[in-house]
């Protein structure tokens, strides 16, 4: 590792991220020429063959020297004495990104195939008060990504290069849990169904609307009905469920291996180090202190294998897109290194404190909305219609009632509020039991709600606001809301811890 490094004299990234620019910018050329592309290809025989390759020679030149520029116009600092990192760029028209440091609250160094091949990495730059990257340097080294994003972080004042030996030290991690093949695999097999069948749903819709449009049959759909049709009923249903379920769980498994495969978490002075995935890297360090909302989740099979998931949610302008920008997930912990994560990031492990139930009015009206609205609907679809007969609609209808009722009685069963001091804590789920636990400290806004009619039985509603997402709880006791809101805006007002 370079030790001489200073960081308040302008860095440029490294030299063979030339490539990645130049790549980046080659795949773009193609994505908006693209429909030029096809068609010269289509008329390639009747194109003049000189003009046609000088012109992707002449565009290939033009990519490699603005590629060149962009690397050498291309700056990054750390000014001390304001506690800001800057960014400069731009060949033409010069930009110049300016961030505060203190309002740094992720770092990511990324590496795509492209730059695994190269040997550069990608350094993104996340703040509290944009929905998107703050800033980012796409190539720079291993070495030098590790020392910056320390720094960053941290928010330390201190890095010259008298001391360099000292933050050298510093910056070494150190190993605390590494989640292994097995746990991923288990993991795999037990979520994410629902995403899989869609991503599944929308391949095959994809694939099949461009083989109508091409006239071509890949598949004689004749023959398989031929086939599903010498066999039971039950037994074609059974070959079809089996199949989708087959492929869903494959599904499931190559997305998590691929995306967590060797994840990492390790401890650097005040900071989380996360690094996973198989063919693109991701490294992210972020600061405990900053995380905004916590989301432990783990289904029936999932207790039975000892593997859950932990979300975790950062701070960010747009609550709306925190599930996709914001949330971390480590995927595949054990019960013991679920909890040594949970003490990690809040400092001691979470206490579920006084638990408050919901109203059973909150399955009725669940039930009347989920289960005999889909039926009434259904009744009255297929009596103006007659899509099927009334005795498989009766069996279909049957099979709904039994799954919906289940799934709502277990919903509503798993629906809890726990209260200490230090933790709120909200439980729900039918099959994936979603655990959410913020700090009282945290919260930004409360609003409660009850609606007229609900003022004659005492039930409503509260949703506590942070930086990184909401919490609601729905049909409890209006009295008992009333005070615990109370209860948490004098801790929100006394409180001495500081998140940003």
């Amino acid at each position: 590792m370079n030790k001489s490094v200073d960081f308040s004299q302008p860095q440029r990234q490294s030299l063979p991220g030339i490539l990645v620019m130049f790549a980046n910018s080659l795949q773009k050329t193609i994505r908006a020429l693209w429909p030029m592309l096809l068609i010269w290809l289509v008329k390639f025989d009747s194109l003049n063959k000189i003009v046609f390759f000088g012109s992707v020679a002449g565009v290939v030149v033009l990519i490699g020297i603005i590629s060149y520029l962009q690397y050498l116009f291309f700056t990054f600092h750390i000014d001390e004495e304001n506690g800001e990192f800057v960014i400069q760029k731009g060949v033409l028209n010069k930009t110049r990104i300016t961030i505060q440091l203190h309002k740094i609250q992720q770092v990511n160094i990324n590496q795509s195939l492209i730059q695994r091949l190269v040997g550069v990495h990608k350094l993104e730059i996340d703040t509290a008060g944009s929905d998107k990257k703050e800033a980012s340097i796409s190539a720079i080294s291993h070495e030098l990504a590790t020392i910056l994003k320390e720094r960053l972080i941290n928010h330390s004042q201190q890095e010259t290069v008298e001391n360099s030996n000292t933050i050298s030290e510093e910056v070494t991690p150190t190993s605390f849990i590494k989640i292994g093949l097995p746990s991923l695999i288990k993991i795999g097999f037990t979520s994410n169904y629902i995403k899989s069948f869609a991503l599944i749903f929308v391949f095959f819709t994809t694939i099949l609307e461009n083989l109508q449009q091409l006239n071509t049959e890949v598949i004689d759909e004749d023959k398989v009905t031929g086939y599903l049709d010498t066999l039971p009923i039950i037994t074609s249903f059974l070959i079809v469920v089996g199949f989708f379920i087959g492929l869903i769980l494959l599904v499931n498994l190559v997305r998590t291996i691929l995306k967590y495969f060797d994840f990492t978490i390790q401890k650097s002075k005040q900071a989380i180090i996360l690094s996973y995935g198989l063919l693109s890297t991701k490294n992210t360090l972020l600061n405990p202190n900053k995380v905004q909302k916590i989301k432990v989740t783990q289904n029936y099979f999932q207790k039975k294998l000892d593997v859950t998931t932990i979300g975790i949610h950062q701070a960010s302008s747009d609550v709306e897109k925190v599930k996709e920008k914001d949330q971390i997930e480590v995927p595949g912990c054990t019960e013991n290194e679920r909890d040594a994560i949970l003490k990690l990031l809040l400092g001691q492990l979470p206490q579920k404190g006084t638990m408050y139930l919901p109203n059973w009015r909150k399955l009725a009206v669940n039930t009347f909305f989920f289960l005999l609205v889909p039926i009434a609907i259904t009744l009255i679809l297929n009596y103006k219609t007659e899509f099927v007969t009334w005795t498989e609609w009766f069996i279909y209808t049957s099979i709904f009632c039994v799954f919906a009722g289940v799934m709502l009685w277990f919903s509503f069963k798993n629906y809890k509020l726990f209260v200490s001091n230090d933790f709120i804590i909200r439980q729900n789920g039918a099959w994936d039991i979603d655990t959410t636990i913020i700090e009282p400290y945290k919260i930004q806004a409360i609003e409660t709600q009850q609606f007229f009619w609900q003022k004659a039985t005492n039930i409503g509603s509260v949703t506590l606001s942070t930086a990184g997402g909401t919490v609601s709880f729905t049909t409890g006791n209006y009295t008992e809301i009333k005070q615990l809101v109370n209860y948490w805006l004098y801790e929100v007002e006394t409180w001495e811890k500081n998140w940003m």
